[in-house]
Protein backbone atom coordinates (compact mmCIF):
# COMPACT_ATOMS: atom_id res chain seq x y z
CA UNK A 1 0.00 0.00 0.00
CA UNK A 2 2.55 2.47 0.81
CA UNK A 3 4.53 2.01 -2.94
CA UNK A 4 0.86 2.24 -4.29
CA UNK A 5 0.84 6.02 -2.62
CA UNK A 6 3.99 6.75 -3.33
CA UNK A 7 3.81 5.70 -7.12
CA UNK A 8 0.79 7.73 -7.02
CA UNK A 9 2.30 10.75 -5.22
CA UNK A 10 5.28 10.60 -7.73
CA UNK A 11 2.85 10.86 -10.80
CA UNK A 12 1.00 13.99 -9.33
CA UNK A 13 4.22 15.78 -8.97
CA UNK A 14 5.55 14.86 -12.23
CA UNK A 15 2.42 16.38 -13.59
CA UNK A 16 2.36 19.14 -11.39
CA UNK A 17 6.02 20.41 -11.62
CA UNK A 18 5.89 19.74 -15.54
CA UNK A 19 5.72 22.53 -18.45
CA UNK A 20 1.82 23.38 -19.09
CA UNK A 21 2.54 25.30 -22.55
CA UNK A 22 4.80 25.95 -26.00
CA UNK A 23 5.24 28.99 -26.38
CA UNK A 24 5.96 29.79 -29.96
CA UNK A 25 7.87 33.13 -31.10
CA UNK A 26 7.34 34.40 -34.82
CA UNK A 27 11.21 33.79 -35.23
CA UNK A 28 10.34 30.11 -34.98
CA UNK A 29 11.68 29.53 -31.60
CA UNK A 30 9.37 27.34 -29.20
CA UNK A 31 10.04 27.53 -25.88
CA UNK A 32 8.31 24.87 -22.69
CA UNK A 33 7.08 27.30 -20.14
CA UNK A 34 3.96 27.57 -17.13
CA UNK A 35 1.71 30.77 -18.99
CA UNK A 36 1.09 32.54 -15.78
CA UNK A 37 -0.71 35.22 -17.46
CA UNK A 38 -1.30 37.86 -20.91
CA UNK A 39 -1.58 41.44 -19.42
CA UNK A 40 -1.25 45.05 -20.99
CA UNK A 41 0.78 43.92 -24.05
CA UNK A 42 3.38 41.44 -21.83
CA UNK A 43 3.36 38.29 -21.70
CA UNK A 44 4.17 36.85 -18.09
CA UNK A 45 5.50 33.11 -17.85
CA UNK A 46 8.47 31.10 -15.67
CA UNK A 47 10.22 28.08 -16.79
CA UNK A 48 11.20 24.56 -15.10
CA UNK A 49 12.26 24.86 -11.39
CA UNK A 50 11.66 28.80 -10.88
CA UNK A 51 9.05 31.22 -9.66
CA UNK A 52 10.75 33.91 -11.27
CA UNK A 53 8.04 35.90 -13.43
CA UNK A 54 9.78 36.41 -16.76
CA UNK A 55 8.04 38.55 -19.33
CA UNK A 56 7.84 39.19 -23.39
CA UNK A 57 6.44 40.79 -25.38
CA UNK A 58 3.06 39.61 -26.98
CA UNK A 59 4.32 41.18 -30.54
CA UNK A 60 7.09 38.73 -30.32
CA UNK A 61 4.78 35.75 -29.69
CA UNK A 62 2.93 33.80 -32.47
CA UNK A 63 0.73 31.47 -30.26
CA UNK A 64 0.63 29.84 -27.07
CA UNK A 65 -0.27 25.98 -27.13
CA UNK A 66 -1.71 24.13 -23.49
CA UNK A 67 -0.08 20.64 -24.01
CA UNK A 68 -2.91 19.28 -21.72
CA UNK A 69 -5.83 20.31 -24.03
CA UNK A 70 -3.53 21.20 -27.29
CA UNK A 71 -5.70 24.06 -27.27
CA UNK A 72 -3.64 26.42 -29.57
CA UNK A 73 -4.63 30.57 -28.69
CA UNK A 74 -3.05 32.79 -31.19
CA UNK A 75 -1.36 36.03 -29.60
CA UNK A 76 -0.17 37.96 -32.60
CA UNK A 77 0.13 38.13 -36.49
CA UNK A 78 3.44 38.14 -38.18
CA UNK A 79 4.15 41.82 -39.73
CA UNK A 80 6.10 41.55 -43.05
CA UNK A 81 7.91 45.02 -44.10
CA UNK A 82 9.22 44.63 -47.42
CA UNK A 83 9.66 48.53 -48.59
CA UNK A 84 9.23 51.91 -47.34
CA UNK A 85 5.77 52.20 -48.71
CA UNK A 86 4.47 49.71 -45.75
CA UNK A 87 5.35 52.65 -43.18
CA UNK A 88 1.39 52.12 -41.95
CA UNK A 89 2.12 48.77 -40.94
CA UNK A 90 5.13 49.53 -38.57
CA UNK A 91 4.07 49.67 -35.09
CA UNK A 92 5.46 52.40 -32.47
CA UNK A 93 6.16 50.84 -29.15
CA UNK A 94 6.98 51.91 -25.60
CA UNK A 95 10.85 50.22 -24.57
CA UNK A 96 9.30 48.33 -21.81
CA UNK A 97 7.18 46.65 -24.48
CA UNK A 98 9.84 45.35 -26.41
CA UNK A 99 11.35 42.43 -24.45
CA UNK A 100 11.90 39.53 -26.71
CA UNK A 101 12.06 41.80 -30.06
CA UNK A 102 15.62 41.92 -31.41
CA UNK A 103 17.30 45.58 -31.72
CA UNK A 104 18.63 46.50 -35.10
CA UNK A 105 19.68 49.92 -35.05
CA UNK A 106 19.10 53.29 -33.49
CA UNK A 107 18.84 56.45 -35.41
CA UNK A 108 18.27 60.01 -34.13
CA UNK A 109 16.78 63.23 -36.00
CA UNK A 110 14.88 66.18 -34.83
CA UNK A 111 11.29 66.89 -34.13
CA UNK A 112 9.28 68.28 -37.06
CA UNK A 113 8.19 72.05 -36.61
CA UNK A 114 6.19 73.15 -38.67
CA UNK A 115 4.75 77.18 -37.99
CA UNK A 116 1.22 77.08 -37.47
CA UNK A 117 0.47 73.30 -36.88
CA UNK A 118 -0.60 72.19 -33.29
CA UNK A 119 1.77 70.15 -31.65
CA UNK A 120 -0.34 66.99 -32.01
CA UNK A 121 0.25 67.27 -35.69
CA UNK A 122 4.06 67.63 -35.66
CA UNK A 123 4.10 64.52 -33.43
CA UNK A 124 2.54 62.62 -35.97
CA UNK A 125 4.15 64.00 -39.00
CA UNK A 126 7.46 63.23 -36.84
CA UNK A 127 6.22 59.59 -36.02
CA UNK A 128 5.72 59.33 -39.86
CA UNK A 129 9.34 60.32 -40.90
CA UNK A 130 10.26 57.68 -38.48
CA UNK A 131 8.07 55.02 -39.29
CA UNK A 132 8.94 55.12 -43.29
CA UNK A 133 12.86 55.08 -42.26
CA UNK A 134 11.75 51.64 -39.76
CA UNK A 135 10.32 50.64 -43.07
CA UNK A 136 12.64 51.25 -45.27
CA UNK A 137 15.33 48.99 -43.00
CA UNK A 138 13.20 45.89 -43.15
CA UNK A 139 11.69 46.91 -39.71
CA UNK A 140 7.79 46.18 -38.31
CA UNK A 141 9.00 47.89 -34.67
CA UNK A 142 10.43 51.10 -33.51
CA UNK A 143 10.60 52.40 -30.02
CA UNK A 144 10.91 56.53 -29.96
CA UNK A 145 12.48 58.69 -27.19
CA UNK A 146 12.23 62.46 -27.65
CA UNK A 147 13.71 65.13 -25.61
CA UNK A 148 14.26 68.68 -26.01
CA UNK A 149 12.81 68.39 -29.86
CA UNK A 150 14.97 65.68 -30.77
CA UNK A 151 14.21 62.28 -30.45
CA UNK A 152 16.14 58.88 -30.80
CA UNK A 153 14.55 55.94 -32.34
CA UNK A 154 15.25 52.37 -31.99
CA UNK A 155 13.88 49.43 -34.68
CA UNK A 156 13.19 45.84 -33.86
CA UNK A 157 12.59 42.60 -35.59
CA UNK A 158 11.22 39.24 -34.25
Amino acid sequence: MKILYFTLALLFANVAISQTHQITKHNGEQLDVNFIKNENGLIYYSVNGSSEEIKISKHAVSSITNKQTKQTQKISDRIIVDSKDDYKMVTVLPQEKTVGLKQTGTFTGVSTKTKGEPPIANQNQTAMRIKSKSASNGSPFVSITEKDGKYEATTYVY
